[in-house]
């Protein structure tokens, strides 16, 4: 039996309900007895839809107050999350800004829901997949997703899609 990860768990539904267009994620109860199913351990299903909640609730929340004099502005982290985001993390978070793939506000989902993770190293191979989730679950980022997908994908950029 694999127990697989919070992080596992949350690439499997990924990729089978959010990337496949399934019309529907199925209820949570339905969700938890399929991954469980396949063999993913109960706690960390548990975990994982938590998880899932959560990112579903970050589509209210509210903007941040970013006026003129914060272009440029630089994000400091705390010391919990300078521990857990390597600098390859938080350099790859400041070229997607600066990309325009990810918003400020995007970038802080991203930091909660990475630190939410229960793994003690959280890399940027996590990140990507953390991000693909933050951004697909907020209207409107298609164009962002499309772009950060591309941007991760060994695709070379000139051949169509």
């Amino acid at each position: 039996m694999m127990t697989g990860t919070v992080l596992d768990i949350l690439i499997y539904v990924f990729d089978r309900y959010m990337l496949d267009e399934v019309p529907e994620v199925p209820e949570r109860e339905h969700l938890a007895r399929d991954l469980e199913r396949v063999g993913f351990a109960h706690a960390n299903v548990e975990r994982a839809l938590d998880w899932l909640a959560d990112l579903a609730l970050e589509r209210d929340r509210p903007p941040l107050a970013i006026g003129p004099l914060a272009t440029g502005a630089l994000r400091i982290y705390s010391d919990g999350e300078l521990a857990r985001l390597s600098t390859e993390c938080r350099g790859f978070m400041v070229t997607l800004e600066r990309l325009g793939i990810l918003s400020p506000q995007q970038r802080e989902i991203v930091i909660d829901r990475m630190l939410a993770l229960d793994a003690d190293e959280l890399d940027t191979e996590q990140l990507k997949w953390v991000v693909l989730m933050v951004l697909s679950s907020q209207p409107g980022q298609e164009q962002a997703f499309e772009r950060l997908e591309d941007l991760v994908s060994d695709v070379h950029p000139n051949t169509p899609h």
